[in-house]
């Protein structure tokens, strides 16, 4: 038998990088949190917590993690079909998401079902390609993606398109790339990416050169505001999405340096198939909602 009060002191360890944050959250000391961990990995037979910094879950932790995520889930759906007083206590959704699509639409397509019920949701930020890792693992129990294929026990639906373009000022296309985007020029001009999951950049060049240039120098900015900043500065080029470099590129503050050579990143959202009506609920309101914000 499952003793979730140990599971869920495991779980907080996780969800909150840490034994003294967990602590905080759970209103207990750190040694109790300790405690209860080891009390679970002894129960199980199994180390299911690696102590780094911060504590990251062994295979058998992210089992166990995406089994009480899901039995909490569906606990929490229960609970509100059955709950007799008009304010039943709040579900919250942990989501995997991009930082580009946090800053763009996602929030105005959830928007309504925040405004009319008592959902929480908490955002666990990753690059595109690497959200889909989140709900592998269990932490979170959605994700928008880049990946197309749903995972075994997952259900997945194409959200829209987000188009992105190589883009820098003119002053530093002169400096730079003088004789065009060349292997040669990318070896030497200075970048910018999101952070080091981010492939966005090396499959754009790869695509249109050919092969990727053994050198890369790179600022890592991971921040859409500052990364375009960075560009609009003119010390470094990058990979925008349009809905953000619109107005740049109108104006001619920014140009691209493969003029016409758009990126399009398809979308998904992939979620836990299960019979959960907060996620069942989100889930709706995520796919009609941004079939509205990436179209605009």
């Amino acid at each position: 038998m499952l003793d979730y009060r140990l599971i869920e002191a495991f779980a907080r360890v996780v969800a909150e990088g840490g034994f003294e944050r967990a602590a905080r959250v759970l209103f207990i000391t750190q040694s109790a949190v300790s405690q209860r961990v080891r009390q679970l990995e002894e129960q199980r037979g199994q180390i299911l917590l690696s102590r780094t910094t911060p504590p990251q879950p062994t295979a058998a932790g992210r089992a166990l993690l995406k089994h009480y995520q899901q039995v909490r889930l569906l606990e929490d759906g229960l609970a509100e079909e059955s709950v007799t007083d008009s304010e039943p206590r709040p579900t919250t959704l942990a989501i995997g998401i991009n930082a580009d699509s946090l800053a763009s639409w996602f929030l105005g397509a959830i928007r309504p079902l925040l405004q009319r019920s008592r959902l929480l949701i908490d955002l666990r930020v990753d690059d595109q390609e690497q959200t889909h890792a989140l709900l592998r693992a269990g932490e979170v129990v959605g994700c928008i993606s880049n990946e197309a294929t749903a995972m075994q026990g997952c259900r997945v639906e194409l959200q829209g398109v987000m188009t992105y373009r190589l883009l820098a000022t003119p002053d530093f296309i002169r400096r730079w790339f003088a004789d065009g985007l060349t292997p040669a020029a990318v070896e030497q001009a200075p970048a910018v990416i999101f952070n080091r999951k981010d492939r966005l950049h090396h499959r754009f060049l790869e695509r249109h050169l050919g092969v990727l240039p053994s050198h890369l120098p790179a600022h890592y900015i991971p921040a859409p505001e500052q990364f375009l900043q960075g560009i609009a500065d003119g010390y470094c080029y990058g990979m925008v999405p349009d809905w953000q470099s619109a107005a740049s590129r109108n104006s001619g503050e920014l140009l691209e340096l493969l003029p016409g050579k758009a990126f399009p990143v398809d979308l998904y959202w992939h979620c836990w198939n299960l019979a959960s009506p907060p996620l069942q609920r989100f889930s709706a309101q995520l796919v009609s909602g941004a079939v509205q914000q990436l179209a605009d």
